[in-house]
């Protein structure tokens, strides 16, 4: 005969599963570097899909406020892991020797950074970019990595006449003429202005990648060696959901989208399946990619970056690809082929 204590167990145990389920897992804040948007969807759908819990990951995810401000909220413990433009990374890790930063994955092979004029206005090519005014938010990935576009293309940084805005008034400033150009994520700049009434064709867009910095990285993820060595399968089980999430996304677009939307309510469905759309064409597939997978930095393509990001901003030492990152987090290869 069952006793009253052992039926009250048996009826209260699926009600404190899922809450045991919860405490074994870990938590793991993750931060983008910019808005919950498009390129970003693949994160809704990694939460949706369960991959984060598939890895033991209690993820809260948040969005970011440019990739210039990630090393600094990191290194101040505002976030466990991060998406992160390595340009203003590798200044911040020069500038600051001591830091305990890591890149542990790579989410864009290809750099998002571009400068964008209007198409019925006098800049028809890059060397015009000099003396005239853009606009962008001060830590934006674009104004950071613009004085290493310049260097290559001939430009003095020095001579850009900077307009600080914040985010949401950047694209109005070239809209109403204030600015001659801007800078930003392309994926960010040219479906913001097409909101605005200015479409793709009114728009002359000089995608750094396409002007010297195609060997450049677009955006890695990050954490710190103090993390990381106190919880390694943490990092390793959220590299792993993040690079299926992007697979995923990759290859079921409308359903990542659909879980941005289920995420954040206001999203304009139409502008941010264009902007994912152009996310993963000009950003996450490339030939490297196709070749080595999602995830992967090559040393010597990163020595390049990093002696382009020394060069143009007169840095000192520089952290060695060895310390900068490190590829023991990654998923086996046939887990990050596209």
């Amino acid at each position: 005969m069952i006793n009253r204590r052992h039926t009250l167990a048996l009826a209260t145990a699926p009600l404190l599963a899922p809450a045991v389920a919860r405490a074994q897992r870990t938590a793991v804040r993750f931060s983008y570097d910019w808005i919950y948007n498009g390129p970003y969807a693949f994160g809704a759908a990694a939460e949706r899909e369960g991959y984060f819990r598939e890895q033991g990951i209690d993820v809260t995810i948040t969005r970011g406020f440019g990739s210039a401000r990630v090393p600094l909220d990191m290194s101040a413990g505002a976030f466990d892991i991060a998406a992160c433009d390595p340009t203003p990374l590798l200044r911040f890790m020069s500038q600051n020797p001591n830091n305990d930063l890591l890149a542990v994955g790579l989410m864009w092979d290809q750099a998002p950074g571009s400068a964008t004029v209007r198409g019925d206005g006098p800049i028809t090519q890059v060397s015009q970019l000099a003396g005239k005014t853009l606009a962008a938010p001060e830590f934006d990935g674009g104004r950071q990595v613009f004085p290493v576009f310049a260097r290559l293309n001939g430009i003095d940084p020095a001579s850009i006449n900077w307009m600080s805005v914040a985010p949401e008034l950047r694209e109005v400033m070239l809209v109403q003429r204030r600015a001659d150009g801007i800078t930003g994520f392309v994926t960010s700049t040219a479906l913001s202005l097409k909101a605005l009434g200015m479409d793709l064709p009114a728009q002359r867009i000089f995608r750094y990648r396409e002007h010297g910095l195609d060997f450049f990285y677009g955006s890695v993820i990050l954490t710190t060696r103090t993390f990381a060595q106190r919880n390694p399968e943490a990092v390793r089980g959220t590299v792993a959901a993040l690079l299926k999430g992007l697979k995923f996304a990759f290859h079921n677009r409308d359903a990542a989208i659909q879980a941005l939307r289920a995420k954040e309510p206001l999203t304009d469905v139409a502008i941010e399946t264009t902007r994912q759309a152009m996310a993963m064409e000009e950003l996450v597939d490339s030939p490297h990619v196709r070749r080595l997978g999602l995830g992967i930095i090559e040393a010597p393509r990163l020595e390049r970056q990093i002696a382009a990001v020394k060069e143009a901003y007169g840095l000192g030492e520089m952290p060695s690809p060895d310390r900068f990152h490190t590829d023991r987090f990654l998923p086996p290869a046939a887990e990050r082929m596209l």
